[in-house]
């Protein structure tokens, strides 16, 4: 039975509730459930509330369509959907291989295959859900958040629907057939975007929940996209130079020597950062009076440099912590299913942010022992969580199992942070965490591609992720320059990978140098802040003059470049447009922008070819259509061609539109 109540299109048949509703201009949100009801909880869905717009429905009790906008939703005979643009053309179809009584001849199949299959977990009310897609023939598909490869177009590959170290499942994807698709679940699971069918599978979920929607181009389905989930804050002026970070200062002069390094050389720097284990123990939320004494005077210090504070806030809690005889006794953390719940890094756990009362406590821990000093920036890490060998079914929180809620644990984190700022005043709220969910943005969330190698094939990866990212909807991303892993101070290898991707990094939403460099320094000691290693010198003057000299000139075009990445940060801001962002992006009708993967604008009038191979000193460059200046030289060049330009070790290839004022 198909019917109408209110602004809504219903399908009851058999055990299934169906339902199609408007959810913002030119968009449908489609659910369906086993269950004896939707979930109400706002918390699982990334979709802010909608607004309501005027839709048309029609239906004979058998079959039935919804039309919000530009897009048509029609329910056959079989319970098969169909999706339209405003031109009448299917953009997508629901995968239907089943006999029932020869409703609808064209999918009369003996393959028994129904594209919304609910497989039920024995004893509970959740089940294993499979949705099914046809391919669609030349469709090209970006988005979907950071996969460690250097895919930019996703069709034809295979995507864990799951938050690991480097990995940030954010499911929504664009397009080039003119509409964009939200998996709105935060179960555990998997995407399948293969020749003959897309496929998505929820290992444990109570409800198929999507949105989809039309538009006329890539940024009108972006736009809309963020109406529906949320846009960034402005990002503060802080956020938008220089920012340095080594793992790690071991104590407060350490930190405040290089930042005079900084200062004393006249190299601006926004942010400064104390990461990891500053503590006494993880999860006690505050300085180690014996290695950083007086953070309030340090804070004070850095700001009459012009930098601000970054401190690292780890959702552990060790056993030894002051905290946690009392958030075990409250069930403020992360439960283990079999077994005990201590073992990440030793002897600690994890808070469980999907219980607001958790996020209360923690909150008002870092507001006494950070925020109360001036600390206004925090680096939310390991916000997978990154439990052990990430054993999904193996954890539950507050709000549910892992494999059915886990994904939403960054979005969470992020909002734990951004309302207790929020509650204080504070205005243009950013944080840097290591991963992410769709709507994460709303909550000031600055995403960064986690612990990954010094190569340059992860270099490539990351240029693949960074633009994905932003398609997904994070607009603010950024990198380790140098990568992570395995980078040694005094190996020239080394430093050329350094070198190529600082200049890459000048142009990514935020610039920011961070490391585990080689050679490791021992602990200072066996406890509290002191007991753990640290990396290498990661300064720019700690590779030689050569090095220094490059990094410097890039530090200083970022500067440059200020007053065009305000106006970058502003459209993110009020519009949702991603930052760096394939060429397609902004060159929609021609073919060759959407086959360019080596490439990216940043905003509409800077074009970066990044260099991503070793000993490259050459590389080709595609030019869409207009006239672009190149940044070195001055040279015009006519769009619509492709050229061989020179990329010595100083410099990457950087046009600019002809005309276009960006400071460089």
């Amino acid at each position: 039975m198909i019917y109408q109540k209110e602004q809504k299109l219903y399908r009851r048949y058999d055990k299934e509730l169906l339902c199609i509703e408007p959810w913002g201009t030119n968009a449908l949100r489609v659910r369906a459930t086993e269950c004896a009801a939707f979930r109400t909880d706002d918390d699982c869905s990334a979709l802010l509330p909608a607004k309501e717009t005027a839709v048309s429905i029609e239906t004979d009790g058998k079959t039935g369509s919804i039309q919000n906008g530009n897009i048509t939703c029609k329910i056959m005979e079989n319970g098969m959907m169909r999706f339209y643009n405003q031109k009448g053309e299917k953009i997508l179809e629901e995968y239907y291989r089943n006999r029932r009584d020869d409703i609808v001849e064209e999918f009369n199949s003996s393959l028994e295959i129904s594209p919304r299959t609910f497989t039920p977990h024995a004893g509970c009310d959740e089940y294993k859900l499979t949705m099914r897609f046809e391919a669609n023939p030349g469709e090209k598909i970006y988005g979907m958040g950071q996969y460690q490869q250097p895919d930019l177009e996703l069709k034809g590959c295979i995507l864990e629907l799951a938050q690991r170290n480097s990995q940030a499942s954010v499911p929504f994807y664009l397009s080039n057939k003119g509409y964009g698709f939200l998996w709105n679940n935060p179960a555990i699971g998997k995407v399948t975007f293969g020749k003959n069918l897309t496929e998505w599978v929820a290992e444990s979920t109570k409800q198929l929940d999507y949105w989809i929607v039309v538009g006329d181009s890539p940024a009108e389905i972006e736009e809309a996209y963020a109406d529906a989930t949320g846009k960034v804050p402005m990002m503060p002026e802080y956020g938008m130079g220089f920012w340095q970070c080594k793992l790690r200062y071991w104590t407060q002069e350490q930190l405040l020597e290089v930042a005079r390094g900084y200062y004393e050389r006249k190299i601006p720097v926004d942010v400064i950062v104390a990461d990891f284990f500053h503590w006494p123990h993880e999860g006690d939320w505050k300085f180690d009076p014996e290695y950083w004494p007086d953070p309030k005077a340090m804070v004070e210090e850095l700001d009459k440099m012009g930098m601000k504070l970054m401190v690292s806030i780890w959702p552990t809690v060790d056993g030894q912590s002051e905290n946690y005889p009392e958030m075990l006794d409250r069930g403020l953390l992360m439960r283990s299913e079999h077994g005990k719940r201590l073992g990440q890094l030793g002897n600690a756990c994890f808070i469980d942010v999907t219980n607001p009362e958790c996020r209360a406590f923690v909150w008002e821990r870092m507001k006494k022992n950070y925020y109360d000093d001036g600390i206004q920036i925090f680096w939310l890490d390991e916000a997978e969580p990154e439990v052990t060998a990430y054993e999904f079914n193996h954890y539950r929180y507050f709000m549910g199992s892992d494999l059915e809620v886990g994904n939403i644990y960054p979005k969470l984190y992020a909002k734990m942070a951004y309302e207790g700022q929020e509650a204080e005043g504070q205005q243009n709220i950013l944080n840097l965490l290591r991963c992410a969910w769709a709507g994460s943005q709303k909550y000031g969330a600055l995403v960064w591609s986690g612990d990954i190698d010094s190569s340059f094939k992860a270099l490539r990866n990351q240029l693949a992720a960074g633009l994905n990212m932003g398609i997904a909807g994070i607009p603010w991303w950024t990198t380790d320059i140098g990568g992570f892993h395995g980078g040694n101070i005094y190996d020239d290898h080394f430093k050329e990978v350094l070198l190529r991707w600082f200049e890459f990094g000048a142009f990514c939403p935020v610039m920011r140098l961070h490391g585990v460099r080689e050679p490791f320094m021992k602990p200072l000691s066996n406890h509290g802040g002191g007991k753990m290693m640290s990396g290498a010198e990661n300064e720019i003057w700690s590779y030689g003059e050569e090095a220094e000299a490059i990094m410097t000139k890039y530090i200083r075009l970022r500067e440059q470049m200020r007053p065009y990445i305000r106006t970058l940060m502003q459209d993110a801001h009020e519009k949702g447009s991603p930052v760096m962002r394939p060429l397609f992006y902004d060159h929609p009708d021609d073919p060759a922008c959407w086959e360019v993967s080596d490439e990216f604008h940043f905003g509409p009038s800077v074009l970066v070819c990044p260099v991503l191979y070793e000993n490259q000193r050459k590389r080709d460059v595609y030019l869409p259509a207009g006239s672009w200046r190149d940044t070195r030289d001055g040279k015009v060049y006519e769009g619509g061609k492709t050229y061989t330009v020179d990329a010595p070790i100083d410099s990457i290839p950087v046009f600019v539109l002809d005309g276009a004022d960006v400071g460089i």
